[in-house]
């Protein structure tokens, strides 16, 4: 089994990001902060990696992903829309608080958005992302950079779990989590390491 790692870089911070609201397709650019991040994010993905070219980087469409991967010093192989933020559909824009106004119970992991993604569905892309990885993990390592949603739903899959499950893993703003094995079995090696 290939020692090479699957690396997850989520976008630095948005002005949407740091107010909580849904944010998939809306092209919201990254803050000062963000950007300072994702800087900071290269010196972290430096330490993390495996010191030679990653096999494959992949990078969500959307320019605060795509403005990250390049002040991280990061170069992108193939932006990917796989690698999109969850699509919240109605609650785009909008907080857990404001929704849950309307729909008290309401969870993102388990009741997805009215026209936008149920869990399965981005369980089904996440799959199909880590299908990808694991093919090129054989010649080194893979960077996937995207967003906090998705970023977790891909960390649940990998470990073999259900969707839902990526509620309990926290990833933050330029934050790399990383994913390998350990004799053979899925393991999670970090989770959310900041950046320095």
């Amino acid at each position: 089994m290939s020692e090479h790692a699957i690396l997850i870089l989520r976008h630095g911070q948005t002005e949407w990001s740091a107010a909580g609201k849904h944010t998939s397709h809306t092209d919201v650019p990254l803050t000062g902060v963000g950007e300072r991040q994702a800087h900071a994010a290269g010196r972290t993905y430096a330490v993390l990696h495996g010191g030679t070219d990653p096999a494959l980087v992949l990078c969500s469409p959307r320019a605060r992903a795509r403005d990250t991967a390049r002040l991280a010093g990061i170069d992108v192989d193939e932006t990917c829309d796989e690698l999109a933020e969850w699509d919240y559909g109605e609650y785009e824009g909008i907080t857990t608080e404001q929704i849950r106004r309307t729909v008290p119970d309401w969870t993102l992991w388990t009741d997805g958005a009215p026209e936008g993604e149920a869990p399965a569905q981005v369980a089904a892309r996440a799959d199909r992302v880590l299908e990808r990885a694991r093919t090129a993990l054989n010649g080194g390592d893979v960077v996937l950079i995207g967003h906090g949603h998705f970023s977790r739903v891909l960390i649940a899959r990998w470990l073999g779990l259900d969707a839902a499950l990526g509620e309990g893993f926290r990833v933050d703003p330029a934050s790399i989590s990383v994913l390998g094995h350990d004799r053979g079995a899925p393991q999670l090696r970090h989770l959310n390491v900041p950046p320095t």
